[in-house]
């Protein structure tokens, strides 16, 4: 092996882009470890997965990675194979503060993610989606917008398809349209898209992040590697969002009030007005001429929604796309399983998933869509943050809070005494009590305020029992 002269670490970073005869240790052997596996081993790479589930668990996806010719391990992470790699990769979902990765870095062995490698191999511009909340909404609107222009683009990142499927196709497309998370920016040093958009910041995955700070300095790294041929698309409303980040790239600002904004709300005529200078990403200016957009017959619920939508209609309409297309997918866009979903209405009363609100700021958007009065059922498992932004919609507008999973005593000390106030083990509880409290006129409204993994594998999970049980009634 070699070393560094004057020192006994090992001089083990990877040569650029050339993987031949490198060894490279992907971590995590779900859909994106099995990309990587194959995006490596094509360059002539040798290539261990190790993977902390048991063999058991990983069957079918570990004979596919043998027939690659990877080496694996399973049930741990033994730093020994670590410590021999040139490049380490790991895969969403796999916690950065591993002991092994901290070793090998102390070691001087490059460790990223699969963002930073996919997107060294990509010239397709990538519009990158970030935020707290709204992500795949708008993502989603991008892509219907897109595809209704006629434009050709790769959807997925943090959306459920690695952007390493895309280097593995070799496809020709006009845009990437990439969901990111803050754990992918957080291992991606060099990413660079050409259109960044950042549609908020609330506090949220605490229990990684030391503090609500450090979590936006990782979200505002989306900007850091743009210049001024790209755009920075940011919500001008956000104060958690100042608006002077040293940002290189071509700001535009989007808002549910401020008419100096590029996109804007006029809530009287019901309308979303896009307005400025325009650039097209590598292409410079391409006009100042505005566009009026309506939202009265949008299919969408809630207030946030009104912002996703501001957002995706200002990166579409500073791509060039018509305004035709733009108006077109907000009358039709029909909106996302699991966030503020109509579930059915029984007995007057009306039911709503929005399981995917795992984390405070996103229930404050939902309770901010309904004027009430709300029952309200939260909780599962705790992710750090504050429950305090919720006490003035609670008073104004859930008559009834129902509390389950392991978060439920820790919410009712914030929030217990604003309101009528159960607490019960489980989503099946929270649902027969909802039943029997509730009026006609009622929203029965499931936005949890926590993560689902304390009863559930993820939030989709959670949100189809909930409409199970209501769907029973």
């Amino acid at each position: 092996m070699l070393r560094d002269a004057g020192t006994d670490r090992p001089n083990r970073k990877s040569d650029g882009n050339n993987y031949r005869r490198k060894h490279v240790v992907v971590v995590g052997l779900g859909k994106t470890g099995l990309a990587l596996a194959k995006f490596f081993t094509t360059r002539g790479a040798k290539v261990t997965v190790s993977d902390a589930d048991t063999e058991e668990s990983l069957r079918e996806n570990l004979s596919v990675v043998k027939e690659l010719g990877c080496a694996v391990e399973t049930g741990g992470h033994a730093p020994e194979t670590f410590l021999s790699a040139d490049l380490v990769v790991v895969s969403p979902g796999v916690p950065e503060n591993l002991p092994v990765l901290k070793q090998a870095k102390d070691s001087g062995i490059e460790v990223v993610g699969e963002l930073e490698i996919a997107s060294r191999h990509v010239s397709t511009p990538i519009i990158a989606v970030t935020g707290t909340n709204g992500k795949t909404t708008t993502t989603e609107l991008i892509c219907a917008i897109m595809d209704r222009e006629g434009k050709t683009f790769f959807k997925g990142g943090n959306i459920g398809t690695p952007l390493i499927d895309f280097v593995n196709d070799s496809r020709k497309v006009d845009y990437i349209v990439l969901e990111v998370s803050s754990f992918q920016l957080d291992m991606a040093p060099s990413f660079h898209p050409r259109i960044s958009v950042l549609l908020n910041i609330t506090e949220d995955h605490l229990d990684r992040y030391s503090s609500l700070e450090e979590y936006r300095r990782s979200k505002v790294g989306i900007f850091k590697n743009q210049n001024d041929s790209d755009f920075a698309v940011i919500n001008a409303d956000d104060p958690l969002l100042p608006k002077d980040f040293g940002i290189l790239a071509h700001t535009l600002l989007f808002s549910k009030e401020n008419p100096k904004a590029h996109a804007f709300l006029d809530r009287r005529q019901e309308v979303m007005i896009c307005k400025g200078d325009f650039y097209k990403p590598g292409k410079g200016k391409v006009g100042e001429k505005g566009a009026v957009f309506s939202f009265r017959n949008t299919k969408l619920v809630g207030v946030h929604n009104l912002e996703n939508m501001l957002a995706a209609s200002l990166v579409c309409f500073c791509c060039g796309v018509s305004p035709r297309a733009i108006q077109e997918t907000i009358n039709s866009f029909p909106g996302l399983p699991h966030r503020l979903q109509f579930v059915r209405e029984w007995n007057k009363v009306k039911f709503y998933n929005d399981s995917k609100a795992t984390n405070v700021g996103a229930v404050v958007k939902a309770l901010e869509s309904f004027p009430g009065p709300v029952v309200l059922l939260a909780g599962g498992r705790d992710k750090g943050g504050s429950y305090d932004p919720l006490v003035p919609l609670v008073k104004e507008k859930v008559r009834a809070l129902i509390l389950f999973g392991e978060a439920r005593r820790r919410i009712a000390r914030c929030l217990g005494d604003l309101t009528n106030t159960w607490l019960v083990k489980n989503l099946d509880e929270a649902v027969r009590v909802a039943v029997t409290i509730s009026k006609p006129g009622d929203v029965v409204l499931l936005s949890p305020a926590c993560a689902s993994f304390d009863q559930y594998k993820d939030y989709q999970e959670r949100g189809l029992h909930f409409e199970r049980l209501v769907g029973s009634l």
